[in-house]
């Protein structure tokens, strides 16, 4: 079955045509923009005009991508930014015009479900020789660090437990950091840490995070990381997919990227141009989690929330 999802979050907005069988998805087209739907939203509530158009037409494009490979089912999933907004109908209306099928603007609870299938669907393998599982081990905390909300999900072969929260590498940084210097100062870096660990502390209320053995990292602030913490010579999706962060690693990272002017991170060859600005505010969630719930290590993949929604079609 070949199936279209695509998933419209604060950042970015992404495509995956995938053929599914029994146990896998087979990538046919997997594409990425970033279109920062959710400018402004934090401060003014509405999806910006702009914002709005540079997402039209990235979704026109991807229309044309959909028409070309044949997909039989189509599903657009919308996030943080338009659940928050006032006028999401506009948004809702535009991609009905553009896909023919109604956009879903989904719970942070069902956001966390998908992210948690997309991530782990493919965690665990058997050993060829002895059919035991091999991989990292259940409970899993997995932690979907999107632009505008941050999703923790707790379970072995499904998710258990659940919650978003507001806290994500563009709200942060429209709150604390756009006119806090270059590099950022001090004070509005404490300002952000303090929003995160106020999340922090409610998801310790709500979610048994620390009953998890194994924390799976998903979204690009994380693969991102990975990417600097690899040294890598360019965005390679197949070295940093299932790659493993140790925590230094993750602090290691964070505090060159939280020195760093935003010259030298758009220098970096893993930096895409869309998360330059947003980068400081995404690597202090995921270090603030680390610390907070004292994981050794991160285990960090490419497939997320986009690969939920396309199992949700195939069932």
């Amino acid at each position: 079955m070949r199936v279209a999802a695509i998933d419209c979050g604060t950042n970015s907005v992404r495509l995956l045509v995938a053929d599914a069988g029994e146990a896998a998805l087979a990538d046919v087209e997997r594409r990425m923009e970033i279109v920062r739907l959710g400018q402004g939203v934090d401060r003014t509530g509405r999806l910006a005009p702009e914002a709005l158009e540079r997402t039209f037409g990235a979704m026109r494009a991807y229309r044309k991508l959909i028409d070309q490979h044949g997909a039989s089912a189509t599903r657009v999933v919308a996030t943080s930014a338009t659940r928050d907004a006032a006028n999401r109908q506009e948004f809702t209306d535009g991609v009905r015009e553009i896909f023919g099928v109604e956009p879903e603007v989904i719970s942070g609870s069902e956001e966390a479900e998908l992210s948690f299938t997309g991530a782990t669907r493919g965690l665990v393998r058997l050993s060829p020789e002895t059919e035991v599982p091999q991989g990292p081990l259940p409970p899993y905390l997995v932690v979907d660090i999107g632009g505008g909300s941050t999703e923790f999900v707790v379970g072995s072969e499904h998710a258990e437990s659940a919650i978003s929260v507001d806290i994500g590498c563009v709200r942060l940084t429209e709150r604390h950091l756009r006119d806090a210097g270059d590099p950022p100062s001090a004070a509005a870096l404490e300002a952000v840490v303090a929003d995160v660990e106020a999340a922090l502390a409610r998801v310790e209320d709500e979610v048994p995070v620390r009953d998890a053995r194994t924390l799976v990292g998903l979204a690009g602030s994380v693969t991102t990381v990975a990417g600097v913490a690899l040294d890598l010579p360019a965005y390679l999706p197949e070295r940093i997919h299932h790659a493993r962060l140790s925590s230094e690693q993750v602090h290691d990272v964070t505090r060159r990227l939280l020195a760093m002017t935003h010259d030298e991170r758009a220098a970096l060859p893993v930096m895409h141009p869309g998360r330059v600005d947003v980068i400081v505010a995404g690597a202090l969630i995921l270090d603030r989690i680390v610390r907070r719930f004292g994981f050794e290590q991160v285990v960090v993949s490419e497939h997320d929330i986009l690969d939920g929604i396309a199992w949700s079609l195939v069932r």
